[in-house]
């Protein structure tokens, strides 16, 4: 696929992955759709691109918004989704609240509404890109919940490839990235990055940049579909 000249919609497109994937897709020429729950995250990320990218709000999980989005936006070519959905729950799965590991899946939820609800207003020639994470294939202590959701995404991305065809559907899986969804103090959040990315043959944070380029290449190979691209500093090999 040229993304030149062709329209994207990105959800969770303000922050972290999704805002580098608007940024990296206007560069290459697309009008790009950034959506994003949060009118804050709007208004910043507002100040990030040019006039190739025009903002919406509405969450992955409402399905009424959403469908009412893509009718709006329709016809439209691509498709990503850096939609969390939500916090996921992390720590002992013994110990772990069933409701908080239950709302994890609010991540796969939202990327089921966004592909059935958009699949429908797609170019035949379609690519849509989801994003999953290296926990998915290298799962650790206090990690269940994270490792079954991501699972969870690229099962769900292989399952409809054969049915959304000849659409495209494919996953990247980042590992540990530099982005705002570590909220921790700086000091005590550069110790554990550091901690958890010094054992990677790649022993340093990858950037949401990075991952955006994984996600064109994604886009753009129209021999690719239902495939995870690893791009995680080899994290799931330490």
């Amino acid at each position: 696929m040229n993304i030149s000249g062709r329209k994207a919609v990105v959800l969770g497109g303000t922050s972290g992955i999704g805002l580098a994937t608007v940024q990296a897709l206007e560069h290459a020429g697309a009008h790009v759709v950034a959506v994003s729950r949060s009118e804050k995250n709007r208004l910043e990320a507002a100040k990030t691109v040019g006039d190739g990218v025009s903002f919406r709000g509405a969450d992955v999980l409402d399905r009424k918004a959403l469908e009412a989005l893509f009718l709006d936006e329709a016809p439209f070519d691509i498709l990503v989704s850096a939609a969390t959905g939500g916090a996921r729950a992390a720590g002992p799965f013994l110990e772990m609240d069933l409701d908080a590991f239950q709302a994890s899946f609010r991540k796969l939820w939202g990327y089921t509404n966004s592909v059935r609800l958009a699949a429908r207003h797609m170019a035949e020639d379609g690519a849509i890109v989801l994003v999953s994470g290296y926990p998915a294939r290298k799962p650790s202590l206090g990690a269940a919940a994270i490792s079954t959701v991501g699972n969870a995404v690229e099962g769900f991305a292989r399952a409809i490839a054969v049915e959304l065809a000849p659409r495209r559907i494919n996953v990247v899986s980042p590992g540990i990235i530099d982005t705002p969804m570590h909220t921790t103090p700086a000091e005590v959040r550069n110790q554990l990055l550091e901690a958890a990315t010094k054992r990677m043959p790649i022993s340093r944070l990858g950037q949401a940049d990075e991952i955006a380029r994984a996600i064109l290449f994604l886009i753009e190979s129209d021999f690719t579909t239902g495939a995870t691209l690893d791009v995680d500093g080899g994290a799931r090999l330490a």
